[in-house]
């Protein structure tokens, strides 16, 4: 079920989506009570990814309207994606649309948490990374290409050589102190990422670059983002990697620990 400014769409709304694949979007999960973690942190994103991508306002009130529409009749657990785009974009002139409408849709949740993940590393770097923008061919082809090798995901590496994020999900090692270590890289700013790091419950966390070698060394890695919470890397390449270390529980506890807010 999808709606586009509080109601049905129809497939002739999509089309200038599709066709020009420009918008920004967020993804919640929505528990079975209703309740959203780092919902106001989901908001503040649309309203400045927004101002980055359209120049314009948006107000997070009304998008709370709209996923509260969109969530009625929901049972269980569900994640529901918030999508900002304008109808009138063209191709040859982006900025003339500057209108943004809200399409919210929502899908089901998978059960937390998830199965550890084998990642394969490969050269790429998202556009604008500091945005949830809907332009995911790179990152999809990437996904698609180190799963017909055999793994379950990809894992982004710059051209200077340092790591920055997965796929769809923000990547994050644990040393061999116990420390958690952010890569210092241009990577989407993730909610669960932020809440992980306010909540750190006696968790230090740092941020530092980091190359694949040193990635390999870690005594654990993990991914997070709103879908998976915190999810187990199983395998860097050609390395095993532990699924299980004591501070991956205290990560998976936190994130589950927080409460949600309501819309």
């Amino acid at each position: 079920m999808a709606t586009l400014g509080g109601k049905p769409m129809s497939a002739d709304d999509l089309l200038p989506l599709a066709l020009t694949n420009f918008g920004h979007f967020t993804s919640m999960r929505v528990d079975g009570d209703g309740s959203i973690r780092g919902l106001r942190l989901h908001m503040e994103r649309l309203v400045r990814d927004c101002k980055t991508v359209w120049g314009a306002d948006l107000d997070a009130t009304l998008v709370r309207e709209y996923v509260r529409r969109g969530l009625e009749g929901q049972s269980g657990p569900c994640v529901v994606r918030v999508t900002i785009y304008d109808p009138k974009v063209e191709m040859g002139h982006p900025a003339d649309a500057d209108e943004p409408h809200i399409l919210v849709s929502v899908r089901g949740a998978g059960a937390l948490p998830p199965e550890p993940l084998r990642a394969m590393s490969v050269p790429y770097e998202r556009d604008l990374p500091e945005v949830k923008h809907v332009g995911l061919f790179g990152a999809l082809h990437a996904r698609g290409a180190v799963q017909r090798a055999g793994f379950g995901d990809a894992l982004f590496v710059g051209r200077d050589g340092r790591v920055s994020e997965g796929g769809t999900w923000n990547v994050g090692f644990i040393d061999r102190n116990g420390t958690v270590v952010w890569p210092q890289a241009p990577v989407l700013p993730g909610v669960t990422m932020a809440l992980l790091r306010k909540h750190g419950n006696g968790v230090e966390h740092r941020t530092a670059p980091i190359t694949i070698d040193q990635a390999k060394r870690m005594a654990a890695v993990f991914a997070t983002n709103t879908s998976i919470g915190v999810r187990a890397l199983s395998a860097i390449n050609d390395k095993e990697l532990s699924a299980e270390h004591p501070v991956l529980s205290e990560l998976r506890e936190t994130y589950l620990s927080i409460p949600g807010e309501t819309l």
